[in-house]
């Protein structure tokens, strides 16, 4: 028996909703295959890196150099935590703020650098400072005069750059300390800052007592430099 076109009709509706009832379970969530559901997020911004940025090299605190009284044959005078002695320069002006001494000068007188201390106790009788050179490197300073080191007298308590030139001189008598006796004091005082900057035990006051060569005018018999050295 062959079918009519009413029986044909009659079947059409029941083959479609089999397909549709397919095509509705096959339809995928918008966006589900891609990974892009509201649970997932960018990623964080990498805001650690800013706080990581070190801060050390931001440090501009200069180094600082210590300034002792060190007993020499020629008497007390100011040096460095070392035991060179340190010198002002004629030729530089008290207070400027500024160094007469470049280039070959400061090959023979090299500059004490650093922003200078001095040791618990020791009281001196000008005023500590610094001033900046022009390469900025940061120079000490006693009574406004930027100091110095005679290259050509290395060892501890050498005071042979004394006068040379008629421009060079060290520290020493009243320039240095009120009393010869507080000079003394100022040296013990000056070793024991010594060995604690170096680490070693601080040395026996016993052998810093008296003025060498047995006289106080031995310290003062050199130029004197912060008296004589004061503008009028």
């Amino acid at each position: 028996m062959r079918p009519t076109r009413r029986m044909l009709a009659a079947l059409l509706p029941l083959g479609v909703l089999p397909l549709a009832a397919c095509s509705t379970a096959l339809s995928p969530t918008p966006g589900a295959a891609y990974g892009t559901s509201s649970s997932g997020s960018a990623p964080a911004s990498p805001t650690a890196s800013a706080s990581a940025s070190p801060s050390g090299g931001t440090s501009a605190t200069s180094a600082k150099t210590l300034l002792i009284v060190e007993k020499t044959m020629a008497g007390y005078v100011l040096a460095t935590g070392t035991g060179r002695t340190v010198y002002w320069y004629g030729k530089d002006a008290r207070g400027s703020g500024k160094s007469a001494c470049t280039a070959g000068c400061l090959s023979a007188w090299p500059a004490v650098t650093g922003k200078p201390y001095v040791g618990p106790g020791v009281k001196l009788a000008g005023k500590l400072g610094s001033i900046t050179r022009p390469d900025g490197t940061v120079q000490a300073t006693y009574n406004g005069y930027p100091l110095y080191t005679y290259a050509a007298g290395t060892a501890t308590g050498n005071t042979s750059g004394n006068g040379e030139g008629g421009v060079w001189h060290d520290f020493t008598g009243t320039a240095l300390t009120a009393t010869q006796a507080q000079a003394g004091a100022d040296a013990v005082a000056s070793k024991k800052a010594m060995a604690q900057a170096s680490g070693t035990p601080a040395p026996s006051a016993s052998g810093s007592s008296g003025s060498p060569g047995g006289s106080a005018g031995a310290g003062t018999s050199t130029p004197s430099a912060g008296a004589s050295a004061s503008p009028g």
